[in-house]
């Protein structure tokens, strides 16, 4: 991994993608253009310019690799195109530049680093991350002249935040539909909880909102992601508690939340929430449900 970071700066921004597995380098964005997002691809043998692009984005760990790797094979079956974007640690080095997009600086955590003390406001809309996207997508879509105009999104974990946040902070996006899968908490549409809780001292336009809710977003959940599960970092705290003990539980709450809250303003409301039996906190599991969902078996 730091051997790709490490590569001559000349190959920022150039992109080229072969059949099969690769990367590319592109620049952080307009404010950040001294950081560096790699890109893993696969490009499967069957690919056209009418193929459906998917775009996938790590968990705490930043793999981009990893998660690259787990849709393979549901590339090749289905022809899909797969974009894995991976945020070094070396320049999005705190949760809150990624789970968090970058909507919030200056944090300030207890000494078990578990709860946030303090933290500032950023509202400057060009430091969040959820532009990324599109923009990566852009650029792809020109270099191989692709002649679809969205991509669908899967997330898991911390991906599953950055995702449901965009959803809700940038929902003027190019996305299709956007699977988040199993979260550790979120940020769910209220005004009653603090922000990055809630929306209360946030913000949001109304009409914002609106559009949020129409989108085509998927609250993924594995049915053993639950209070027996033990793999992934689990943030306890009074503000996440509130949205349940686990994941299962958390996930649950956003939904039903978002739901009552879309009916309480007289929003449309496309959402669903899917239950994937006998799955827990894995990637790989939910990246393979999530493929049979998106192209293949529905569930």
């Amino acid at each position: 991994m730091n051997l790709i970071e490490k590569r001559d700066s000349t190959d920022i921004n150039i992109i080229e993608i072969h059949t099969g597995s690769g990367n590319f380098l592109i620049d952080g964005g307009r404010s950040h253009k001294d950081r560096v997002i790699t890109v893993f691809y696969h490009k499967p043998k069957g690919f056209s310019p009418q193929s459906p692009v998917m775009m996938v984005i790590p968990g705490a760990g930043r793999g981009g690799d990893t998660y690259r790797d787990a849709w393979i094979e549901a590339s090749e079956k289905h022809g899909v195109l797969i974009l894995s974007p991976q945020y070094a640690e070396r320049y999005y080095p705190e949760f809150w530049s990624y789970n968090l997009g970058g909507m919030i600086t200056e944090v300030e955590l207890n000494e078990e680093r578990t709860a946030m003390i303090s933290y500032e406001l950023n509202n400057n809309s060009d430091e969040w991350l959820w532009a990324d996207f599109d923009r990566i997508f852009s650029e792809v879509k020109e270099v191989l002249q692709l002649e679809t105009d969205s991509y669908d999104m899967f997330g898991h974990s911390a991906g599953a935040q950055i995702l449901h946040r965009m959803t809700l902070f940038k929902p003027d996006n190019n996305a299709h539909r956007i699977l988040v899968s199993n979260a550790g908490w979120y940020t769910v549409p209220s005004n009653h909880d603090a922000f990055p809780y809630g929306l209360k001292g946030v913000s949001v336009a109304e009409d914002q909102i609106e559009l949020a809710f129409k989108a085509k977003l998927i609250v993924f959940l594995g049915d053993e992601d639950n209070e027996h599960e033990t793999r992934g970092h689990l943030v306890r705290s009074q503000e996440t508690d509130k949205q349940g003990l686990h994941r299962l539980a958390r996930g649950k709450y956003f939904f039903n939340q978002s739901k009552a809250y879309a009916k309480e303003q007289g929003s449309d409301f496309n959402w669903e929430l899917k239950i994937i039996p006998d799955v827990g906190h894995d990637y790989k599991k939910m990246s393979k449900a999530a493929a049979g969902y998106l192209y293949g078996i529905q569930w």
